[in-house]
Order: structure tokens, then C-alpha cells, then sequence
């Protein structure tokens, strides 16, 4: 897990943030999707993946999410548009504290597939010979 800070471009009509692949990123970007909308006291994820790797980022409002490698779990605030956090793949995650406009967008370096995910946290253990 690292933080890591996109490029801004601002001046008094606002701001831009941009990304690019195998740039800022360092895979290519074959899947992208957001949550919004999420009730407070809500918690999403709970899963790792065995392949695939990602970059978070709350283009509004904030969130946490747990990361968690099987021995050592850290919590880490994601209240900045300009700031993604990039997961790689075997790790344990869990998105929470939704602020009420959160908008948490998600860059996946793979298309989906079920197959890749491990849903269950013996498993998850398991999986890391842990």
C-alpha cells in the first residue's frame, strides 16, 4: 500500500486533476467504477484479490479504508480528490466512515472476474500461509 498524489492543475477558476496510466498509475487501467450513495455505518468490501492490483480515491467527500496483509492492519483516510491509495494484490480490504457525499472511484488494473476475489477472511489467511 502507498499514497500516492496526482497531478493538479489550478488557478481561480478552479481546479484539474489528472491521471494517466503507466504514469501515475503503474498498470493499465481496464476497469474503473465508484461508489456513492452509501448509508452511514455501512462498511463495503471485505475481500481481497489474488491477482488483481488498484488505485482509491475519493473524487468527494472522505471514507477509510482497512488494509490488512494477514499480520499487520492500518487504516488509512482517503479525503483528498488528489490523493490515491494504490492496493496491490493479497491484500485484505474494507471501505468505511462514508462521509454523506462521498464519491469513492476505483481503478483496476484487471476486468472483473469472481474468480480473483477471496471473500473470506479464513481463506484470505489460507491463501498467505498465514
Amino acid at each position: 500500500m502507498k499514497k500516492v498524489k496526482f497531478q493538479q492543475h489550478g488557478d481561480l477558476r478552479g481546479q484539474l486533476v489528472a491521471i494517466e496510466e503507466e504514469i501515475d498509475i503503474p498498470f493499465k487501467v481496464k476497469r474503473v467504477y465508484f461508489m456513492y450513495d452509501t448509508v452511514s455505518g455501512v462498511r463495503r468490501g471485505y475481500h481481497a484479490h489474488k491477482n488483481l492490483k488498484q488505485i482509491l480515491f475519493c473524487v468527494h467527500g472522505s471514507c477509510k479504508v482497512l488494509l490488512d496483509d494477514g499480520l499487520i492492519k492500518e487504516t488509512v483516510l482517503l479525503d483528498k480528490p488528489y490523493e490515491g491509495l494504490y492496493i496491490e494484490n493479497d491484500i485484505w480490504r474494507e471501505m468505511f466512515d462514508f462521509s454523506e457525499d462521498a464519491v469513492l472511484m476505483v481503478l483496476a488494473s484487471e476486468h472483473y472476474n469472481e474468480l480473483d476475489y477471496i471473500r473470506d477472511y479464513d481463506e484470505f489467511l489460507k491463501y498467505k500461509g498465514l
